[in-house]
């Protein structure tokens, strides 16, 4: 698509709007990144067995390449909205809007999965029996309050993820740390339980992983709330990404060495953090306790730091006109209110739908597969702007680090595909293997007549500053 002409530089948000210091920046990251995502991971992944751990680690290659590419973008256009931002800038408003409207989807149904993920912590010490009801009770008590906090105005959502990061990091360090002196190396065979290839396992449960490392971009997103984001944006989304990855490999491995196979997968061990941590003190019951109860604050954090995005991204469209006028309309707390409501009430109905249409670790695997899709479609346009950008510069004037964004760009690019192909379910039915797609699909066809309505009111898109 031919890019609008327009030779307007970005407007930047006064400085009175810029409330997310360094620190509070980096715990959005962290904070959207380690939710519950991870601490669900090995349940989730149970299917495929220590196999996973390749696969987490061929993530993590994707989500650092991710975060690289996203630092040197935010540094060339520090817009709000992020991955939309740049889809738009490089591509037009058409391919600005599929991605507006596809990370929209990833927000609201990942706090959708999250929450999920957060009610087996939940259920570890209520519902034990698994009554669905009252699943679905707890899960949209889990999105409610955060949006209730997000309501409150960005200074209260930025102390909220300071405190909520630090605390989450708790578990994550003692089992990523001393874990690993419970690890048994029986525990790791057999490698591959999935019935599959090597690759095809490796493939699937790669598609889970992309879930827990979403958020790399959440500073990109949220950068008109960031102060001196030129600066800050690249350097909270390095510094984010790169704890949260050391912390997940090693606890991943730890909790795989600790607790066999067979165990992981059974739903009595939904909460596999606190099934090892129980395991690591000896017995009884109280490490996993205090785990659940770190996890679910964890969960609380990811799930106030993704309300604010699941508003963030629709408001940057709606100045711009892709979106309609009321998401960008700003309440007396100066937040985005009717993107909040709207996006925590679509979470609601995923979660509903999605509990009573399957069970077990399914309801979240096919919610974490359906966000994994919409991811890369941003993800994939955000490279290929990268791509264009990079090689533009580079027939203009020969340019620093030509190469190594490039090719930085090029592997991003390359996992985001591969997060598409894969994100196929495990099943015996044909509306379980591609409910993701179809949950996804449906989403997408609902944008249709938005995009319709809308075309009149956009404004031309900001083409990308010159590389410096």
């Amino acid at each position: 698509m031919v890019q609008e002409a327009h030779t307007a530089r970005p407007v930047k948000a006064p400085p009175a709007d810029r409330t997310l210091s360094l620190p509070q920046s980096t715990a959005l990251i962290m904070g959207s990144i380690i939710g519950v995502g991870i601490f669900s991971l090995p349940y989730a992944m149970a299917s495929y067995g220590p196999i996973s751990l390749v696969a987490m680690g061929l993530a993590t290659v994707g989500a650092v390449a991710l975060a690289l590419m996203f630092a040197v973008m935010s540094r060339r256009l520090p817009a709000a909205g992020g991955p939309y931002a740049f889809a738009r800038s490089g591509f037009g408003n058409a391919v600005g809007f599929a991605n507006a409207w596809s990370y929209w989807i990833t927000a609201w149904a990942g706090n959708a999965a999250i929450v999920v993920g957060w009610v087996y912590y939940v259920e570890h010490f209520l519902n034990k029996g698994g009554d669905v009801g009252w699943s679905i009770v707890i899960a949209l008590v889990g999105l409610w309050v955060p949006a209730a906090i997000n309501l409150t105005g960005v200074r209260n959502m930025g102390a909220v993820q300071v405190w909520t990061t630090v605390l989450k990091f708790i578990p994550l360090v003692v089992v990523s740390t001393l874990g690993l002196f419970f690890i048994k190396s029986a525990n790791f065979v057999p490698w591959n339980v999935s019935g599959e290839t090597s690759l095809a396992a490796i493939g699937g449960a790669m598609a889970i992983a992309l879930f827990s490392y979403l958020g790399v971009e959440t500073a990109a997103v949220a950068a008109a709330k960031v102060r001196d984001p030129e600066r800050n944006v690249p350097k909270s989304t390095i510094y984010g990404t790169l704890a949260s990855a050391a912390v997940y490999l090693l606890s991943m491995v730890a909790v795989f060495g600790i607790i066999p196979t067979s165990q992981l997968a059974l739903d009595a061990n939904k909460a596999s953090y606190s099934v090892a941590a129980n395991a690591m003190a000896g017995g009884g019951s109280w490490a996993g306790d205090l785990v659940a109860l770190a996890v679910i604050v964890s969960g609380i954090g990811a799930l106030n730091g993704w309300t604010m995005i699941c508003a963030e991204m629709p408001l940057a469209a709606a100045k711009d006109g892709l979106f309609p006028a009321r998401f960008g309309r700003l309440s007396a707390r100066n937040v985005p209110a009717f993107g909040i409501v709207a996006s925590t009430a679509l979470a609601s109905v995923a979660v509903v739908i999605s509990y009573l249409g399957t069970s077990g670790s399914t309801v979240f695997t096919t919610l974490v597969l359906m966000t994994g899709i919409t991811a890369a479609v941003p993800y994939a346009f955000s490279a290929l702007a990268q791509i264009t950008w990079r090689l533009h510069d580079n027939r203009v004037v020969r340019t620093p680090r030509f190469a190594l964004d490039l090719s930085v760009a090029i592997v991003a690019l390359i996992f985001s595909i591969a997060f598409l192909y894969y994100s196929r379910n495990t099943g015996n039915t044909w509306y379980v293997v591609w409910g993701p797609f179809l949950m996804a699909g449906a989403a997408f066809l609902v944008g249709i007549p938005v995009y319709l309505a809308q075309r009149g009111r956009m404004t031309s898109p900001t083409p990308a500053p010159e590389y410096r």
